[in-house]
């Protein structure tokens, strides 16, 4: 009975502590050349007690992981301007500041309102106002949206502060097997959220269109499968449970079929399943091995993973044709294909000189580009805004996961404060 008891202890000991053990942290390993210098100043908290969140600090914390952004450090700043009343220039030119960032914080009942300015220290001008407003328990997510419209001002790129993180977080009980956690954060790592957990594996999460539900494969029947779950109320339903294979849930533009890769006739094909009628029609019939369906934006193709060339590189499948063409020749390995939203760049794993990197393909141009100097880089993602991609790799005898801008300037790492994390998805702009 003893020996049980502490048996039981250490499961609930493991999953009492899952979340904080989820927990991202930003590691900055590397910035963009000349990033712009910004100050953003503490916002003003206009309500009774203590704000929920550090509002300004979390839009710092964003601009500075992009890479493209400077934030001065609070100790340097000569002041601490809440309204244009407050601001004088020369403080902040004296500083080498190219923009000013001020704000208030308010709560009004069950409202939390966060009210913003954008300054050009240069030109001596506003250049945007806005505000942000929701549940004081979403303050954070108010802090992204505004650092979204602050990076969007000034790049001309729409911000994805706003998104979410999905990621597998491998945590080891001893005694027992491990524990795989099926996790959503906020981009930046932080409120981790533990959507699925078990002591099977897990693999290749994925986001549906709308960022409502996600799919992914577990291996909690003995066998891998393939289910969908909606986020909001955790309700699962198990999409396949054929013999073989099950693997590789890829959401159509739509929304409406998804791509995955079945061997239940058995070699592992593509299949597209109609996900209302759960009606399978098989798209590749080839003696090789075709894996790791992506999407194209429009939702007339489909990139695929197949050694049928004799070593893994990239393939697209024309839907209305049926029609296949090889994509990638640079390299003897290509796999694990991403699509920006813009359909014209794709990351990938890309082999060179024996180690594995996330590289990105212009498919215009047909110029590949290494992103990475790691080892053993590998499942990709890209930002929605196209500006980041995400992936996993080791970092001292650790799998965690990492971040490069698809022009390779920028790094970070968002390693677990316990365990390991693998299998990053990043989400699709989410609804308000």
């Amino acid at each position: 009975m003893k020996r049980l008891l502490t048996a039981l202890m250490s499961v609930v000991l493991a999953i009492s502590t899952a979340t904080a053990w989820a927990q991202l942290t930003i590691e900055i390993s590397q910035g963009a050349d000349n990033p712009t210098a910004i100050a953003v100043v503490p916002f003003a908290w206009q309500g009774v007690g203590v704000a929920p969140e550090e509002i300004a600090s979390i839009v710092d914390g964003d601009l500075a992981r992009s890479g493209q952004f400077a934030p001065i450090a609070r100790s340097d700043m000569l002041g601490n301007p809440t309204t244009e009343a407050e601001v004088f220039y020369r403080d902040w030119r004296s500083l080498s500041a190219e923009y000013l960032l001020i704000g208030r914080v308010s709560l009004e009942p069950s409202v939390l309102r966060v009210d913003y300015e954008l300054f050009d220290v240069l030109r001596q001008a506003k250049v945007l106002t806005g505000y942000e407003s929701g549940p004081a328990s979403d303050a954070r997510m108010l802090a992204h949206r505004v650092a979204d419209a602050v990076y969007e001002k000034l790049t001309g790129v729409p911000g994805a502060f706003a998104t979410k993180l999905l990621y597998i977080s491998v945590d080891r009980v001893p005694g027992r097997n491990d524990y795989s956690r099926l996790t959503m954060s906020d981009s930046d790592g932080a409120r981790p959220v533990v959507l699925f957990d078990t002591q099977e594996p897990l693999l290749t999460p994925t986001w549906s269109p709308d960022g409502k539900h996600i799919a992914y494969v577990s291996f909690e029947t003995g066998r891998p499968a393939i289910y969908r779950q909606e986020i909001a109320t955790g309700q699962r339903e198990q999409l396949t449970n054929f013999s073989g294979l099950n693997s590789s849930p890829a959401w159509s533009p739509d929304g409406k079929t998804m791509a995955m890769v079945l061997s239940k006739d058995g070699n592992a094909d593509i299949y597209l399943m109609d996900l209302a009628t759960k009606k399978l029609t098989q798209l590749t019939r080839h003696y090789a091995i075709d894996t790791e369906p992506a999407w194209m934006p429009d939702g007339r193709s489909l990139l695929f993973t197949s050694d049928r060339g004799g070593k893994p590189q990239i393939y697209r499948y024309d839907l209305s044709s049926g029609k296949t063409d090889r994509v990638t020749y640079e390299g003897t390995y290509n796999a694990r294909a991403r699509v920006s939203q813009d359909g014209r760049s794709v990351v990938m794993v890309h082999q060179a000189e024996g180690r594995f990197h996330i590289a990105v393909l212009d498919l215009v141009t047909n110029r590949m580009q290494i992103l990475t100097s790691t080892d053993l880089d590998e499942s990709p993602s890209i930002a929605p805004n196209g500006s980041m991609v995400l992936y996993a790799t080791k970092y001292k005898d650790r799998s965690i996961l990492a971040a490069v801008a698809v022009d390779g300037e920028a790094k970070f790492r968002l390693p677990a404060s316990k365990g390991d994390v693998r299998e990053p998805a990043w989400s699709p702009y989410l609804a308000r």
